[in-house]
């Protein structure tokens, strides 16, 4: 298929048209910078409920999509880079195994990976979001949602994957990346696959971890196993497949988990997030307790 042009996606250009504040500007805005106190205060109940649409919309629309993966990675990334192609092969090879692909919707490693699952002919996720600049949607997605909001779309991004795959990026990759590394330290969700592409880019930041924040006792030896970094699209869809259908993630940590037999896709219907267990069981217990605080 020969490369296209993003999509025009005037929804979440308002902002940058009309030349005002984006919704999370306008949200994370200091009272003391408001026009007035009155104004703060009839604004910010409100907007409550555009948050409230946003989520009812990002679960109406992702509910049914079935086991997915979500890709992450530079927006900034050009087609002929290998990291692109590399996105690409791993999001065709995940969707040949069975599972759609969620991106932020976006240009680079995001559209490389929904290509991917245009080539492997599985689901194409893109959960947009609006910024302050002009912001089209690849033209390799097929279904488009779009967030004001970057904590709503993020929820949406956890909820519905299996895995997250981090490609080299920017300060949003680290986002996503820290995000669902804390959530699964602190026993918030289950204990998914991290797959970090690109070992030479991330070398850095791995020893980082080694050399800083374990031996200063900011993190744990095993919080270290919470990441499989890998130069290869097959390594990477292996670790990912192999946790799903051996259901790893409901046995904790690498450590601590426990095989179990392969329960059929169509017959799985678990979802991402602990709020729907009882909070007594094992399986929603953090990993390391001590750590629920988030550190």
């Amino acid at each position: 298929m020969a490369d296209q042009p993003q999509q025009d996606n005037p929804t979440l250009n308002v902002a940058q048209r009309t030349r005002t504040p984006t919704e999370d500007e306008r949200l994370l805005q200091s009272p003391v910078e408001a026009p007035s106190a009155a104004d703060f205060l009839h604004s910010d109940p409100w907007r409550v409920f555009r948050i409230m649409g946003e989520f009812v919309e990002g679960f109406d629309n992702l509910a049914r999509i079935g086991p997915s993966v979500t890709i992450f990675g530079s927006a900034r990334t050009p087609v002929d880079h290998p990291e692109y192609a590399a996105a690409r092969e791993t999001a065709r090879l995940l969707g040949e195994a069975g599972f759609g692909i969620i991106t932020g919707g976006g240009p680079g490693i995001m559209e490389a990976a929904n290509r991917g699952a245009r080539d492997a002919d599985v689901l194409s996720v893109g959960c947009n979001i609006e910024l302050p600049f002009e912001q089209g949607i690849n033209p390799y997605v097929d279904v488009a949602i779009n967030f004001r909001y970057f904590f709503v779309r993020k929820t949406m991004f956890v909820k519905y994957a299996e895995a997250f795959v981090i490609f080299p990026g920017g300060f949003g990759t680290m986002d996503e990346l820290f995000e669902a590394l804390t959530l699964i330290q602190t026993g918030k969700v289950r204990d998914f696959p991290v797959v970090m592409v690109g070992s030479a880019y991330w070398k850095g930041l791995i020893d980082w971890f080694r050399s800083a924040l374990l031996a200063e006792g900011k993190i744990s030896p095993e919080d270290l196993d919470l990441v499989v970094v890998t130069d290869s699209p097959e390594e990477a869809v292996r670790v990912i497949v192999d946790c799903y259908e051996n259901n790893c993630s409901l046995g904790g940590r690498p450590s601590r988990r426990r095989k179990r037999e392969p329960v059929p896709a169509a017959d799985i219907d678990v979802p991402n997030t602990r709020a729907d267990h009882d909070p007594a069981s094992p399986e929603n217990t953090p990993a390391e307790p001590h750590k629920a605080d988030g550190q």
